[in-house]
C-alpha cells in the first residue's frame, strides 16, 4: 500500500506548478480494480454448466480487454459458432452480475490516487468495455465520491465499444472538458488504441493484466508501476 506520506512528498513536488491536466478517464479492470477472479469464475461457471472445458486464470487474463462477449467467444468452444454459446453467454452475465464483486477490490494506493485527485480538483470518469450494470455498480461500491461518470459497453445504444473513442466522447461530455484538458489511463493495448483514437495522452499500467513488453510492443510510452506517479502527469 502507497503510504499517504508518499502522496504529500509527490504533492509537495508539484509545488505551485499549473495542472496540465483537469481530467482523468480511466479504464477500469486491471487499472482501478483487481477483477480477473471473478471474471474467471464467471466464464468457467457458463462452460461447466453446459459441459466445456473451464479455462485458467492466465487464459482469462488474455481473453479480457475487448468486452465480456468477446471474452466468451474466446472461451467457448467453436466460439459464437457454437450451438449453445448464447446460453452459455447468457449464463455468463447472469453469474457474474450476481457475483461481480465477490474477490474483486481496488489496486494498493488507487484510493488513495483518487483522493488526491479530488483534492488537486482533477475531474474523474471511468471507460469500459465491461457490461454497462456492473460499471455503474462497482463504481457506486468503490468510487461515488470521485467519479462524475461511468460508462460501459453501450453497443445497443449506438455507443461503439473501446477502442473506438464514441465512450471516450461520451465521458469527455460528462466531465465537461476536450481531449486537450484530459489524460487516458488504463492497462491494455486496447486502451492504448483508444486513447489514441480519441486524441488522448495515454498512460500506461503495469500492474494490470498485461505486462510491460507487451505494452511497448503495442506503443505504450508512459508507463508507471504505482499509482502514486500519475500525479506527475496532471
Amino acid at each position: 500500500m502507497i503510504s499517504k506520506t508518499e502522496f504529500e512528498k509527490t504533492h509537495i513536488a508539484k509545488g505551485e506548478e499549473e495542472n496540465r491536466k483537469k481530467a482523468v478517464v480511466f479504464d477500469l479492470d486491471g487499472t482501478l480494480l483487481y477483477t480477473l477472479e471473478d471474471l474467471k469464475n464467471a466464464t468457467n461457471y457458463a462452460l461447466k454448466q453446459n459441459g466445456m472445458p473451464e479455462r485458467t486464470l492466465d487464459e482469462v487474463r488474455r481473453f479480457v480487454g475487448n468486452g465480456v462477449r468477446l471474452l466468451m467467444e474466446r472461451a467457448v468452444p467453436q466460439g459464437a459458432d457454437n450451438p449453445k454459446f448464447e446460453e452459455t453467454f447468457a449464463l455468463f452475465k447472469e453469474y457474474y452480475d450476481a457475483h461481480c464483486n465477490d474477490n474483486t477490490s481496488p489496486y494498493d494506493g488507487i484510493m488513495e490516487l483518487l483522493e488526491e485527485l479530488k483534492v488537486r480538483g482533477i475531474k474523474m470518469a471511468i471507460v469500459s468495455n465491461k457490461i454497462d450494470f456492473a460499471v455503474k455498480s462497482l463504481d457506486k461500491l468503490y468510487f461515488k465520491d470521485y467519479m462524475t461518470a461511468a460508462i460501459g459497453e453501450m453497443e445497443e445504444e449506438g455507443i461503439r465499444k473501446k477502442p473506438a473513442p464514441d465512450m471516450v466522447q461520451k465521458a469527455l461530455k460528462e466531465l465537461g472538458v476536450t481531449q486537450d484538458e484530459a489524460i487516458y489511463v488504463g492497462d491494455s493495448d486496447v486502451d492504448i488504441a483508444t486513447a489514441k483514437n480519441s486524441g488522448l495522452e495515454c498512460v500506461s499500467v503495469t500492474w494490470g493484466f498485461r505486462d510491460v513488453e507487451f505494452l511497448k510492443e503495442h506503443g505504450a510510452t508512459n508507463l508507471i508501476d504505482e499509482p502514486v506517479e500519475l500525479l506527475n502527469y496532471v
